[in-house]
């Protein structure tokens, strides 16, 4: 369980609402995890299940449906859901995707889209990577041409989460190809539009339960209203958008690292080896002791970030910096705990090997730690 205790950026009300949290995934996520992992999909009831509990999107202001709640909600719901063990894509809809439409949408797309995401009844999804462009979306090659009074969009993206079952996509596309950054557009695209086509449900290392997909658009109509804020401003809001997406997943790493620290410190003083517990070792008391120290200060980090956010101070370099220490920190007590679980920690049957597996791709998507260090190193 995550201690708050000593947290600095939550009170009562959010002690509360994370115990409201908490007992929602124990009845609602905890016993289909299983099945989801083995479907490689959640179930669109979990999402209807979790707009009735109040839990998607809360930052979404009252007159669109929601609560109109800072992102320390936002945190309370990622970090129980990754401590659980789970990928859902509801934090992509919460953290990133309703931001964008509530900073950037017009009144029309606002009202159509955001109440239907707070109640789970519209899933979405961001399509930004391309079989040839990742962390440098300059490079984005799918088109969203002017013809009359719509845009043509033409391309593929991948590594999509939400793909399968999203009902609308934010497309980072070229509205003017000749003009690198300047020309990058976002371009929403319903899921019922002729020539939008979902490709493979994609099979990965770990995150079996979140749905990540290929998609492919062939001559696709939307009308220019569904251009996303400003054409030709999508590169810029994506930029003011990262803080919070690179927080997002810190947050993440974070609980998904305590989770996995939690269940070695319950493994080892269970486990018996040469008379005595595994944690009657030297060995394991030091290695714990040592991931002890650094979660310590790495829920200290967390807590200064959420705060600086709030105050909308939290720069993108350190956002960048929270994304890098705090997967980098994950996979360092994700793959200790598996050392201390033995060769349980290899059986699937075991948390930690969902833990170890799902930790990999944190520290690659939303910018790969190497990016994530360009970022930092371009402020010293």
């Amino acid at each position: 369980m995550i201690q708050t205790d000593s947290r600095t950026v939550f009170d009562e009300d959010l002690n509360l609402f994370r115990d409201q949290v908490r007992k929602f995934y124990d009845k609602a996520l905890t016993p289909n995890l299983e099945r989801w992992e083995t479907d490689g999909i959640i179930d669109r009831d979990f999402w209807l299940a979790c707009g009735e509990a109040g839990i998607l999107c809360p930052g979404v202001p009252p007159e669109y449906g929601g609560l109109g709640l800072d992102f320390r909600y936002n945190a309370v719901i990622s970090e129980e859901l990754f401590y659980a063990g789970s990928s859902a894509g509801i934090t992509l809809q919460s953290d990133i995707v309703a931001d964008y439409i509530a900073n950037y949408g017009s009144e029309d797309q606002k009202q159509q889209w955001l109440p239907k995401m707070v109640s789970g009844e519209a899933i979405t999804a961001i399509a930004m990577t391309e079989p040839g462009a990742g962390s440098d979306l300059q490079g984005v090659r799918t088109t969203a041409l002017k013809d009359g009074d719509h845009y043509v969009v033409n391309g593929s993206k991948t590594y999509i989460t939400n793909g399968q079952n999203a009902d609308l996509v934010i497309v980072v596309a070229k509205t003017d190809p000749n003009a690198r950054s300047k020309g990058i557009s976002l371009i929403l695209v319903e899921a019922t539009r002729d020539g939008f086509k979902r490709g493979r449900n994609l099979d990965k290392i770990g995150q079996h339960s979140a749905d990540t997909s290929e998609l492919f658009f062939e001559d696709v109509r939307v009308p220019l209203a569904n251009c996303l804020g400003d054409e030709g401003k999508g590169f810029a809001y994506l930029m003011n958008q990262l803080p919070q997406e690179r927080l997002g997943i810190a947050v993440q790493a974070q609980a998904a690292g305590q989770r996995a620290f939690d269940e070695a410190v319950k493994f080892t003083k269970e486990r018996k080896a040469f008379g005595q517990t595994v944690f009657d070792f030297q060995n394991t008391r030091f290695t714990l002791a040592g991931l002890k120290a650094k979660m310590q200060a790495g829920w200290a980090h967390l807590d200064w970030c959420i705060a600086r956010h709030l105050e909308g101070k939290l720069t993108a370099a350190e956002g960048s910096a929270a994304k890098l220490f705090h997967t980098e920190l994950q996979w360092e007590v994700c793959d200790a705990a598996l050392q201390l679980h033995g060769g349980a920690g290899y059986m699937n049957e075991y948390p930690i090997a969902r833990l170890w597996r799902d930790a990999r791709v944190q520290r690659i998507y939303g910018g790969t730690s190497e990016i994530m260090k360009e970022v930092v190193a371009r402020t010293l």
